[in-house]
C-alpha cells in the first residue's frame, strides 16, 4: 500500500511539496494510518483533533490518545471540545450535521489562524460507498451521487482510493495503534446499518465491487459535468440577473421537456429543498412562494423571482439624521443646496422646516398613505399606488419609506410627497439621495 500511496501523491498531488499540512486526526484506524503515512514520507504536518463530547470518558481517551502521539513525535497539536448535542438542537439538525458543521468551521478557523495551506482528511474508499447509498436512499440529486471529491478547496482526501480492508492491513503489518470508536459498533445511524448489513452482502456480489462502484462513480461524475455545461447555457438565455436578485422566464423555460432539471441544477445552491413545491410553483397564481433558509422563490406573472430573505424585520425603523444620513439598510445622503439641479427617481428635494429631525425609514405597512407630488394634494393608499404602478409582490415587500413623523416624504427611489415640496416661501432646501 505504501508504494500505492506514494505513487498517487506524485501523480495527483505533487502540489502538496512544501506545503504546511494539517491533518485531521480522530484517532481511529484510518487516520492513524493517513498520520503514518505522512510521517515516513517526512512531509511538514500537524495534528488537529475534535472532541465532540458524545462519549464521554471515551471521548476524553480518544483526544488524550491522540494528543500523546503529537507529543511523542513532537508534531503541532490543537484541539477542539464541543457539546455537539447542544449545537444540534439549537440547530434542529442531526447529530451527524451538527458534527460535519462544528468541525469544518473549527478547521477553517485554523487554516486561516495558523497559516496551513491544506487540511488532509482520511476518508477512503468505503467511506464513499456509504455515503453513496445514504445520499441515494434519501433521494438525492445527481449531486448527492457522486461520491467525495478528492479535493475540495483546500480540503484534500488523499486515501479514496483504499478501501478499509487495505488500511487494516496497513496498520497490522506496521504494528500502528488506533482507538475504536464504540459507536461504529451501533445500528442506531444509519450510516452503520448500511456498512454493518448493506454493504457486505454488496460486496458478495463480486470481488471487484468497490473498484466497479469506484468506475460507476466517475461515469457519474463525467455525466455530472454535461448537465453543468448545458444549464450553464440555457442560463443565460432564460435568467437574468439584477444586483441581488435573479428572475427565470417561464414560458422560455418550458420550451424544454427537462425544466425541472434545469430549476433543480440552478435553485439547488441556494438551499432549497422540497423540490415539489419548486416545481408546483411554476404554475401557480402569482403571488404565491417557496422559500429555503435564507431565500424566496416568488411567482410573479410569467416568471420565477430568487431575492434573498430580508435581514431586517417588516417592522423596524432606522433612524435618519438630517445633517448624517443613514448607511443601513439604504445608503441614503442628505445635503443643503441652494437650488434645485439633480432629476431623478433617486433624488428629492424638500423644504427643510417641514421636517422633524431625525428622520424614519422603515419598509412600508399595510394602511400607509402619503399625499403625491403632483395630485394637487390629493391622498392616496400606498398600496393603490403599487397596484397603480405594477409593483411585484417582491417589490412591495422591499419598498422603503423615508418618513418625517408618521408622514411619508418619500417612497424611496419612486414617488415624494407633495406635502414637503419646495415652494416660494421655502428658506432652507435639503436634497436627498439615494445612493443605488
Amino acid at each position: 500500500m505504501f508504494e500505492r500511496f506514494q505513487k498517487q501523491l506524485q501523480e495527483n498531488f505533487s502540489f502538496l511539496n512544501g506545503k504546511r499540512l494539517l491533518l485531521a486526526v480522530s484517532g481511529g484506524i484510518d487516520s492513524m494510518v493517513l498520520l503514518d503515512l505522512f510521517q515516513k514520507l517526512s512531509y511538514s504536518v500537524a495534528i488537529a483533533h475534535v472532541n465532540f463530547g458524545l462519549r464521554a470518558d471515551e471521548s476524553d481517551a480518544d483526544e488524550m490518545f491522540v494528543q500523546n502521539y503529537a507529543l511523542e513525535h513532537q508534531l503541532p497539536f490543537y484541539s477542539r471540545k464541543f457539546d455537539t448535542e447542544v449545537y444540534a438542537q439549537n440547530q434542529g439538525i442531526s447529530i451527524q450535521m451538527a458534527a460535519r458543521a462544528l468541525r469544518y468551521t473549527w478547521f477553517d478557523e485554523l487554516l486561516a489562524q495558523e497559516n496551513y495551506d491544506y487540511l488532509l482528511t482520511a476518508h477512503q474508499a468505503d467511506d464513499v460507498l456509504e455515503t453513496f447509498l445514504i445520499n441515494l436512499s434519501r433521494g438525492t440529486g445527481i449531486d448527492g451521487l457522486c461520491g467525495i471529491p478528492q479535493q475540495n478547496g483546500k480540503i484534500i482526501r488523499p486515501l479514496l482510493l483504499f478501501d478499509r480492508n487495505t488500511l487494516l492491513k496497513y496498520a497490522q503489518d506496521e504494528q500502528l495503534l488506533w482507538r475504536e470508536d464504540s459507536s461504529n459498533a451501533s445500528d442506531k445511524y444509519l450510516r452503520n446499518q448500511i456498512r454493518h448489513y448493506l454493504v457486505p452482502e454488496l460486496k458478495k456480489t463480486s470481488d471487484d465491487f468497490l473498484s466497479s462502484f469506484q468506475n460507476t462513480l466517475m461515469h457519474v461524475q463525467q455525466t455530472r459535468s454535461l448537465a453543468d455545461d448545458a444549464a450553464e447555457q440555457f442560463y443565460a438565455e432564460v435568467v437574468s440577473a439584477q444586483e441581488h436578485k435573479f428572475s427565470i422566464n417561464l414560458p422560455k423555460l418550458f420550451k424544454r421537456k427537462n425544466h425541472q432539471a434545469y430549476l433543480y441544477q440552478w435553485l439547488q445552491p441556494y438551499g432549497f429543498t422540497a423540490w415539489q413545491d419548486v416545481y408546483d410553483l411554476c404554475s401557480a397564481q402569482s403571488g404565491k412562494q417557496v422559500f429555503s433558509k435564507n431565500y424566496g422563490l416568488l411567482k410573479d406573472r410569467e416568471q420565477l423571482i430568487l431575492y434573498p430573505l430580508l435581514e431586517t424585520s417588516t417592522d423596524e425603523t432606522f433612524e435618519v439624521s438630517l445633517t448624517d444620513g443613514v448607511n443601513f439598510p439604504l445608503n441614503i445622503s442628505i445635503s443643503q443646496v441652494a437650488d434645485m439641479q439633480a432629476l431623478g427617481n433617486s433624488v428629492i428635494f424638500v423644504d427643510a422646516d417641514k421636517l422633524q429631525n431625525p428622520l424614519s425609514l422603515r419598509l412600508w405597512q399595510k394602511g400607509d398613505v402619503f399625499y403625491p407630488l403632483g395630485m394637487n394634494g390629493q391622498s392616496k393608499k400606498v398600496s393603490k399606488y403599487f397596484k397603480d404602478e405594477r409593483f411585484s409582490l417582491l417589490e412591495k415587500q422591499n419598498t422603503w419609506l423615508l418618513c418625517s413623523g408618521d408622514a411619508v416624504v418619500w417612497i424611496v427611489n419612486h414617488r415624494a410627497d407633495e406635502r414637503f415640496k419646495i415652494s416660494s416661501s421655502t428658506q432652507k432646501i435639503l436634497k436627498i439621495t439615494l445612493h443605488l
